[in-house]
């Protein structure tokens, strides 16, 4: 693909191309990729591109790109023009229980403790694809509440007012989303199983129909209980309780896939829905959704408690610890207790202190963007730009946190915190700030909490701290702040000082060893376009005649692919080089691969790291030419390659100098 193309397939092209995509989907800001292999991606190269605002890498398979509040654009466009990137997300998933199940069992590709990993998956996927409706509706509430304190309607939420047609309808606008997101959820969240989405949507609905309430009589008050085919039935309002869909949905999974397991295929597109409802309407009604409100309001009432007893603690516990709960992804478990506040109490009283950390957050971006203008680091501008509007304006905090903090976490987060509590604090000493529907905390949607000039001086102290606090100490390194030496980046500093022969043991000749016996050749030679042209780093291969391969350098093994097919090692000096056995082995799922290192391991030049059998390779139809390429790109110059024939271990077969060590 020409590097002029869309902004799609440049971003495609660098993550191995389409042939390397098994799913695409999006959130708020991310691209979310599953690839086939996952190492012939070079996060430089992806993050080099100037629509790109930062990557994250979750695991072997799963790849992040941020590009910010246009991603549903980009979406859209890259499915028209790669439409088979759209069939990756089909809405039932006959692989999704057998892979609960064995992260359950310690056995996916995540580790013994994944089953977490996948909760909180779980639950964030439940929720992010209606982020948009969540966000425009938040804004119909910011209008109505600004208009409000302007008196310029009356107070639109207060008990006992009555609005006019008009305004009614407005409210309308903002109660659709809300009132129904059980239904979304019980759509979202029956997909992530695995299960027919609609099949969920339709269960959950049966809850939320007018005739559903009435069961207990037009005068009843709820919650009642009435009998269904001699069984108790506790009749609720559902409207915008989320965590009876989440455990429908948690259930209904396994039980779709075992009636899939026992049905024949003839029929099951009729009788495994029927059957599924047939199950769980009832189960659901009478003990899933019972349960998942009550549940919900003992775990709301803790919150409850702490709150009520101070105010200042509470505050200050949320402006501590959220930033942790969003940094782990852990940070949706948080979502469903607010909708239970608001549902319950009338008002939620989290998400104030929570706008402490959100603002923080900005504050260091903005930080991040006054350091890079000043030493006019064009792509940090562009980045913390960005990422500082998407935040001020939409109150997403993803771009910053992956476009920018993350990169210098030992910095960026201390300062957010600083931030962050310190403006957690000046609203629990005011008593707390509520707000009376989920929102966005952003500039917009100030008018829309309780107690405006508390909260608005909360989130200020909180962005002018974190602001100050990374400007002054920097977030590179020490005097890299604003009233530090201007100069250039850390990484041409450190260049220009290699080339000038200060820290001359740096500029020593550092050797790559050939993997395997065999043919060195150069990387140009290598039968994928990926590889040969460069886009991952330079490199070299070899043509192997037969299946010993040894590490080419010395250092500690960061990657081992489950395949056995790909390995990565970290040299001392913090360069990272990749050896890529074959080409398209991956899909060989480790058939022929015999691993004799695991992740984490330390290895010298010419350590054994598998053993292959080339003839599995071959038999298969693919080539088993090898490339070994140096992925931080930034971190040599002049590499230079000896071609021909090759011992393991022993033949040197590239050398290069260091332009200056890498972080480890």
């Amino acid at each position: 693909m020409s590097a002029k193309g869309s902004v799609g397939s440049r971003i495609i092209e660098q993550v191995g191309g389409i042939e390397n995509i098994t799913n695409l989907t999006h959130c708020a800001t991310r691209l979310r990729f599953e690839l086939r292999d996952s190492s012939v991606v070079n996060d430089e190269a992806v993050d080099a591109l100037p629509e790109v605002m930062g990557v994250v890498r979750q695991d072997a398979q799963r790849y992040q790109v941020i590009v910010g509040g246009a991603v549903n654009h980009l979406y859209v466009e890259m499915t028209r023009e790669f439409p088979q990137l759209g069939k990756g997300g089909a809405d039932t998933d006959p692989d999704a229980m057998r892979e609960l199940k064995a992260e359950l069992q310690g056995r996916g590709p995540r580790g013994k403790f994944a089953w977490v990993n996948w909760f909180f998956e779980f639950l964030a996927d439940s929720f992010r694809p209606v982020l948009g409706a969540m966000l425009g509706a938040s804004i119909f509430i910011t209008i109505m509440a600004l208009l409000a304190t302007l008196k310029v309607i009356p107070a639109w939420n207060a008990p006992g007012v009555t609005l006019d047609s008009s305004l009614s309808f407005v409210n309308l606008a903002w109660q659709a989303v809300f009132v129904f997101l059980p239904l979304m959820v019980a759509y979202n969240a029956t997909k992530k199983v695995g299960a027919d989405p609609w099949v969920g949507f339709s269960i959950m609905a049966v809850m939320m129909l007018p005739a559903f309430t009435q069961l207990a009589g037009a005068d009843a008050k709820l919650p009642t209980v009435v009998q269904v085919f001699g069984l108790p039935l506790t009749i609720f309002n559902y409207s915008s309780q989320v965590f009876p869909p989440l455990l429908m949905a948690l259930l209904l999974g396994p039980l779709y896939a075992f009636l899939r397991k026992v049905i024949p295929s003839n029929l099951q597109v009729i009788f495994v829905p029927f059957l599924s409802m047939l199950v769980m309407i009832p189960v659901t009604a009478i003990v899933l959704a019972p349960l998942g409100v009550y549940a919900g309001s003992g775990i709301g009432n803790l919150f409850v408690t702490v709150n009520d007893f101070s105010p200042l603690i509470f505050s200050v516990l949320v402006g501590a610890l959220y930033p942790f709960l969003v940094i782990t992804g852990t940070a949706w478990s948080v979502v469903p207790i607010m909708f239970l506040n608001i549902s319950t109490l009338g008002y939620d009283f989290i998400q104030g202190p929570m706008g402490a950390w959100n603002f923080g957050c900005f504050g260091v971006t903005a930080g991040v963007l006054l350091i890079a203008a000043r030493r006019k680091n064009a792509q940090m501008e562009q980045v913390a730009g960005g990422a500082l509007t998407a935040g001020l304006l939409g109150g997403i905090s993803e771009p910053s946190l992956y476009g920018v903090h993350l990169r210098f976490a030992k910095r960026t987060i201390p300062a957010i915190l600083a931030g962050s509590i310190t403006g957690a604090f000046i609203m629990g000493l005011g008593g707390g700030v509520t707000t009376n529907a989920f929102l966005f905390t952003s500039l917009l949607t100030i008018p829309a909490f309780n107690n405006i000039p508390l909260y608005a001086l909360g989130i200020s102290v909180a962005f002018i701290v974190s602001m100050l606090t990374i400007a002054t100490l920097g977030y590179e390194g020490p005097n890299t702040g604003i009233f530090g030496r201007k100069s250039k980046d850390t990484g041409d500093q450190a260049l220009e000082t290699a080339r000038s022969g200060r820290h001359t043991a740096d500029a020593e000749l550092q050797e790559l060893r050939a993997p395997a016996n065999g043919t060195i050749i150069a990387l140009s030679e290598v039968p994928d376009p990926v590889f040969a042209g460069g886009t991952l780093g330079d490199g070299f291969a070899v043509d192997p005649q037969d299946g010993r391969f040894v590490a080419p350098v010395s250092g500690k093994v960061v990657t081992v692919f489950p395949t056995g097919h790909a390995y990565g090692i970290r040299t001392d000096d913090g360069v990272d080089v990749l050896l890529h056995i074959g080409m398209d082995t991956v899909k060989l799922k480790g058939e022929g691969f015999t691993t004799h290192v695991a992740k984490g391991d330390q290895v010298t030049a010419g350590d054994l790291l598998c053993d292959v059998d080339l003839n599995v390779i071959k038999a298969a139809g693919y080539s088993t030419v090898t490339p070994v390429v140096i992925t931080t790109k930034k971190a040599v110059e002049g590499l230079s390659i000896i071609t021909g024939p090759a011992e393991a271990g022993t033949t040197t077969a590239g050398r290069y100098t260091l332009t200056a060590p890498v972080a480890v």
